[in-house]
């Protein structure tokens, strides 16, 4: 009984000699970390998405609170009141404000315009059937709908249109964070600017087959016509690799190019309709044309 008692002594006394040496230890050694970090912290939405090009949101404070200048820094899951704050924290100046983006999704390849040739019965990963196939509705450029960006998403703001077969991405919940453009295998979500009023106009479609092929894979597929090309003023569309593109940054809106494009590949988003007259018979929608943005 006695060699019990001392042993769990000599035990019990170990163990309160480690504790005190660690806890001195721990002082000695602690390092006081800056308590802006913790202040500009608070005001991240804490999703660690990676837009901000940090590792995390807690690297992102850290720079904030090192840093000289504020510009090149910028979450855009924040407000610019949230900013505004983390400028007041770290008593820099505010950085130059960025212009928000949301993704868009380059293909419109739906049940109706890409009808399906064969059924995938594997794992729910698009990286997984892009290696073995074209995919179900045998186009090596559309979208697969297994959702591996949808899976990324920190936001909640793409999901699989059960309907449609593709993502749909839901403008409102999309921060621009681009975790969604890293997850597709086959590149198909692009950041761009938000635009005024969320108008935005882009090629939805990434098929680079020659136009013949392209028209057979899927009914809203760009098959490198050029006709939006000659019709825009702002020189903001190029064709290349049988394939059309719009650049956001040069792009006034003006819609031309929906127009003339013979197989409905580019897309106008969120255009305000004024009003809807009767013309020949016909209904006109007349909508809004900006041009100086």
């Amino acid at each position: 009984m006695e060699l019990v008692v001392l042993s769990v002594a000599i035990l019990g006394g170990l163990g309160i000699a480690s504790a005190v040496i660690l806890f001195i230890t721990a002082k000695r050694f602690s390092i006081k970390e800056n308590p802006k970090i913790a202040e500009i912290e608070e005001l991240l939405p804490g999703a660690n998405c990676g837009g901000c090009g940090r590792n995390g949101c807690h690297d992102f404070a850290v720079a904030c609170a090192e840093a000289k200048t504020l510009d090149g820094l910028h979450c855009p899951s924040c407000k610019e009141e949230t900013m505004a704050k983390i400028a007041e924290i770290t008593g820099l100046a505010k950085a130059v404000s960025v212009k928000p983006k949301v993704a868009v999704l380059h293909c419109n390849g739906t049940c109706d315009n890409r009808p399906r040739k064969s059924y995938y019965d594997g794992p729910m990963s698009c990286h997984i059937e892009n290696s073995l196939y074209l995919g179900a509705r045998g186009c090596a450029y559309g979208c697969l709908g297994c959702g591996d960006c949808v899976d990324a998403c920190r936001f909640g703001a793409l999901a699989i249109n059960t309907r449609t077969g593709i993502v749909e991405i839901d403008t409102e919940k999309c921060v621009g964070c681009g975790a969604c453009v890293g997850a597709c295998p086959r590149h198909l979500i692009e950041l761009r600017n938000k635009g005024p009023k969320g108008m935005r106009v882009y090629v939805a479609c990434a098929n680079r087959d020659k136009g013949a092929l392209a028209m057979k894979e899927c009914r809203v597929s760009c098959i490198g016509c050029g006709k939006c090309v000659k019709v825009c003023t702002h020189d903001a569309i190029v064709v290349g690799d049988n394939l059309a593109a719009i650049d956001f940054e040069k792009c006034k809106l003006c819609k031309k190019c929906v127009a003339v494009c013979p197989r409905n590949s580019i897309v106008a988003v969120n255009f305000p309709i004024q009003k809807a007259i009767m013309a020949e018979g016909q209904i006109r929608e007349e909508v809004n044309y900006v041009e100086n943005i």
